[in-house]
């Protein structure tokens, strides 16, 4: 019993493949995508997305943000930013952190609320590949 799962960045296709299940960070909480799923379109924030064959873990990707598209047979995910576990970098992590930072204290200064809760987003995706860069490498 699998499903066909595609990972999808705006550059390619990072993962087109069959997997007994994937778990996805989904908005509200993680969720299973696995065989006779009720089709769905989920919410994605930034953090990982397990590929299972059996009850082992075969692989994993940092995703940051964007969305799925559950059904019966198939999964769909097309996010932001696709990188391996063992790609992500504590320098460039902390970078981008830096930099998201710097940008919300000047949105913050203006009126534009929707500007500063995007910034806000990015910022929490940030600091989760910046804990994962950490934790990969211990």
């Amino acid at each position: 019993m699998s499903i066909q799962l595609e990972i999808v960045s705006p550059e390619k296709v990072v993962v087109s493949q069959k997997v007994d299940m994937a778990v996805l960070p989904g908005l509200e909480g993680d969720i299973a995508a696995m065989e006779g799923h009720v089709p769905m379109i989920l919410l994605l924030r930034g953090g990982v997305i397990h590929l299972y064959e059996g009850d082992k873990i075969t692989d994993s990707f940092f995703v940051e943000s964007g969305f799925a598209e559950m059904q019966e047979t198939k999964c769909t995910v097309l996010a932001k930013e696709v990188k391996k576990l063992d790609e992500l970098s504590e320098e460039t992590a902390s970078k981008r952190l830096a930099d998201l930072e710097e940008s919300y204290k000047v949105a913050s200064k203006g009126n534009d609320a929707e500007r500063q809760r995007e910034l806000i987003d990015e910022m929490q995706n940030a600091r989760v590949m910046l804990e994962l860069a950490t934790s990969v490498k211990k």
